[in-house]
């Protein structure tokens, strides 16, 4: 089958997660199936899947091949030795509008701004030139106007979009119908980890309301040293990021908790962990009899893995919608894969919804 023609804006640690681990499947046929949550998805595997553009604002990433800039510092990934196969790719320039906030200013140096309207013609160029079908976006959090920018320039560009960050564009009803208008999927918002802080604390939370045990409050605190939670020191640039996880966690529970019972979010940022995410998570409670309970968990995870394991398939589920012409928010996929999709499901509803997608291309979340 044809591959599957890519772009990504942002050529960070997640983004050299992704790339340096579908080449180390490529390298290690043995390992196919090991941390692979969809080997095969609608006759694609993620060797289908092949990057042909990219965007950032750098000036360690922009106008290098990609092969290159995806190891240019900040970016801590080194999982495998080189990317051939994107040396031919040349990273070009995104507008950098919100996308940079004054903490990671010490780590990035962006290119000098040229006008906007310049760049987004430069990238519709760049988008029809290579036949990209699906962008990726991994913008830092807090680039909500980057983010539109993008949005915007995927309708114009007649592409799919992925939307990995907490700014809200498949979960907003009016930017959800420009998307259905255009005939062009789009899954987000704010992608879920493989196995990371936010799906392991939803989970155990619904586990204690369906078995009857009351939660009366929780809290969920994450620690890191990339990029990323240098970003996020910057409370300003947090508001979407808290309400994604936190209603991730909220939506499992049939008894909704006040505000102040419930935290979720990140804490704070220790340079020495570089890719490693520690996260704490504690549930209380009460259960028969009114007899208390509580349950803490420390999970211990490498932050960009957990990325690359959900972007891999919501790259083919789109790659579906494209062949049989299914149009908007993907419901079932984004319910599956996302913190903040169009709908909130059970995990195990919406794997359902997205296994029956991804085998008939019919979104019956909807």
């Amino acid at each position: 089958m044809a591959k599957i023609r890519c772009a990504v804006v942002g050529v960070g640690n997640c983004f050299a997660g992704l790339v340096q681990g579908v080449e180390y499947y490529r390298l290690h046929p043995e390992q196919e199936v090991v941390g692979v949550m969809s080997p095969e998805m609608g006759g694609y595997s993620i060797h289908d899947i092949v990057f042909v553009a990219a965007f950032d604002v750098d000036s360690k990433k922009v106008g290098k091949p990609l092969a290159e800039a995806a190891y240019a510092e900040p970016n801590k990934v080194r999982w495998v030795g080189s990317l051939s196969s994107m040396k031919d790719v040349i990273v070009k320039q995104s507008p950098q509008l919100d996308g940079v906030g004054m903490y990671v200013q010490k780590v990035v140096t962006p290119v000098g701004e040229r006008p906007v309207e310049e760049l987004r013609a430069e990238a519709l160029n760049e988008l029809k030139e290579k036949k990209v079908e699906i962008l990726v976006s991994y913008l830092p959090v807090g680039a909500d106007k980057a983010t539109k920018f993008w949005a915007q320039t995927c309708l114009d560009a007649k592409i799919a979009f992925v939307n990995c960050m907490p700014s809200f564009i498949a979960s907003d009803p009016e930017w959800a119908g420009k998307f259905e208008n255009n005939g062009l999927p789009i899954i987000g918002d704010d992608i879920k980890s493989q196995c990371g802080a936010t799906i392991v604390h939803r989970t155990l939370a619904k586990l204690c309301d369906d078995r009857g045990c009351k939660v009366d409050k929780t809290y969920q605190i994450n620690v890191g040293g990339n990029t990323d939670f240098l970003s996020m020191k910057e409370q300003e640039r947090l508001q979407s990021k808290k309400i994604s996880k936190t209603e991730a966690v909220q939506s499992q529970l049939s008894r909704r908790l006040a505000d102040d019972q419930i935290y979720v979010g990140p804490s704070d940022f220790i340079p020495f962990l570089g890719n490693t995410k520690l996260m704490f998570m504690r549930i209380e409670g009460k259960m028969w009899a009114g007899i208390p309970y509580n349950m803490e968990v420390r999970l211990e995870v490498d932050d960009k893995a957990n990325s690359a394991g959900i972007v891999v398939d919501a790259i083919r589920y789109c790659k579906i919608a494209l062949d049989k012409k299914v149009a908007g928010p993907l419901i079932g996929p984004s319910a599956w894969l996302m913190k903040h999709p169009p709908r909130q499901f059970s995990d195990p509803e919406a794997k359902k919804l997205a296994k029956e997608f991804a085998e008939t291309g019919i979104d019956i979340g909807r």
